[in-house]
C-alpha cells in the first residue's frame, strides 16, 4: 500500500445507517461446491428480506467475475484475490447497513476466514453442503460436463480443492433441504 494515503472518515456510522434503516444488518457469506444451491438460497432470502423492509444486496460470484474481478482466472492466485476483493467491496456495502448476501464457492478457509475478519461478530458463514454427485447431476450451467470431457481443469471439487467449513453458522444440506426450509435456517440468525 502507497504511504501516502491516509482513511477519510465520515460523519455519518454504519450504526446511524442501521437505526436510519430501522433493521440490523448481517453479511451472510454462502459457500459450498458449483451448483450446490448457493445463488438459489440466497435469492430467495433477499426476497423474503426485501419484502420485510431489509436494504439488501447480492453479490455473485460469476455476476461479480463479469465487471470488478473479470481479469482474474482460476489459479490458487487469482481465487484469493478474487475473494480479497469481494471481502473488501462486502465491508462496504456492510458499513452502509446493507444485509449483504455473498454467494462464492470460496474454495479456501483462508479466504473465508479474512472476510470474516473485515466483518466481525455479523459475518455469518452459510455452507451449502451437497454432494459432489449431486451437483454433477444439477450441473445448471452445463460446467461437470465440460470437466468430465476435459474441456475444463482446475474445477473446485474435482481436479481443484475445496476447503469445507470447520465452524459455519449454519450448514444447509441441500441433497436434503428445500429451499423454504434452508430461508428460514438463514433468517433464524438475522
Amino acid at each position: 500500500m502507497a504511504d501516502n494515503i491516509t482513511w477519510h472518515h465520515g460523519k455519518v456510522t454504519r450504526e446511524d445507517r442501521v437505526k436510519l434503516f430501522g433493521k440490523k444488518n448481517k453479511v451472510f457469506w454462502f459457500t459450498g461446491l458449483s451448483g450446490s444451491g448457493k445463488s438459489t438460497i440466497a435469492v430467495e432470502f433477499e426476497k423474503r428480506l426485501h419484502e420485510q423492509g431489509h436494504p439488501t444486496f447480492i453479490l455473485d460470484g460469476d455476476n461479480v467475475r463479469h465487471g470488478l474481478n473479470k481479469n482474474l482466472g482460476f489459479s490458487p492466485e487469482d481465487r484469493e484475490e478474487n475473494i480479497r476483493r469481494v471481502a473488501e467491496v462486502v465491508k462496504l456495502f456492510y458499513d452502509a447497513g446493507v444485509t449483504v448476501l455473498v454467494c462464492f464457492i470460496s474454495p479456501y478457509r483462508n479466504d473465508r476466514e479474512y472476510a470474516r475478519s473485515l466483518i466481525g461478530d455479523d459475518f455469518v458463514e452459510v455452507y451449502v453442503k451437497c454432494s459432489l454427485e449431486t451437483c454433477e447431476e444439477r450441473d445448471p450451467k452445463g460446467l461437470y460436463k465440460k470437466v468430465r470431457k476435459g474441456e475444463i481443469r482446475g474445477f473446485t471439487g474435482v481436479d481443484a480443492p475445496y476447503e469445507e467449513p470447520t465452524c459455519p453458522e449454519v450448514t444447509i444440506v441441500s441433497d436434503i433441504v428445500g429451499v423454504d426450509e434452508s430461508v428460514s435456517a438463514c433468517m433464524d440468525l438475522l
